[in-house]
């Protein structure tokens, strides 16, 4: 049985934990903010010069120069941002995983140490009940872990696609520039 003591330590833990949370989600949200506000400036900046630049243009030889010079740029800063989206978002997934993994170990803790109270307390030829809910929390704990085995690994698949389609795309964006260079000369 709890203690008034307890339940209100164990309040004031769950509380903190639940406004820190709070907090790395706001500041992972500020972070995507940020990018897309510089992402929005910084498009509008460029995409006014390229305007004003088109209105310069004095035939299609240099106006299809003008459109490759600014192909592979583009290319590659849309490929940036979704790196840094991405980076953001793992980075936040991975704080929320960490504190859902010691919220489930320090509350796995905790059953198992009432489990034993409960059993030291509890009257003679109770022992199977104990140990039947003992052997059930260590599965749901096992199952836990196989759980989170699975997720890492599909999330470290998720990245390396990530990266090998950036990479892909980066290469058709080179060629592609490459390709409108010859055409234009």
């Amino acid at each position: 049985m709890m203690t008034p003591e307890q339940f209100a330590a164990a309040q004031k833990t769950q509380f903190e934990t639940f406004f820190g949370l709070a907090a790395k989600s706001m500041d992972n949200m500020e972070k995507l903010v940020d990018l897309n506000m510089q992402t929005v400036k910084t498009s509008l900046q460029e995409g006014a010069d390229h305007t004003l630049a088109l209105f310069s243009v004095k035939d299609l030889q240099e106006l299809s120069a003008l459109q490759s010079g600014w192909m592979q740029p583009m290319a590659e800063k849309v490929l940036s941002y979704s790196r840094h989206a991405y980076e953001i978002a793992s980075g936040a997934q991975a704080e929320l995983t960490k504190a859902a993994e010691s919220q489930i170990a320090d509350t796995h803790k905790k059953f198992m140490d009432l489990a034993e109270s409960a059993a030291k307390n509890a009257p003679a030829g109770s022992e199977t009940a104990v140990a039947m809910i003992k052997s059930a929390m260590s599965a749901a704990n096992n199952a836990y872990d196989s759980v989170q085995k699975v997720t890492k690994q599909a999330a470290e698949a998720v990245e390396a696609n990530m990266n090998a389609v950036t990479s892909t795309a980066m290469k058709a964006a080179q060629t592609t520039t490459r390709a409108a260079k010859r055409t234009a000369a």
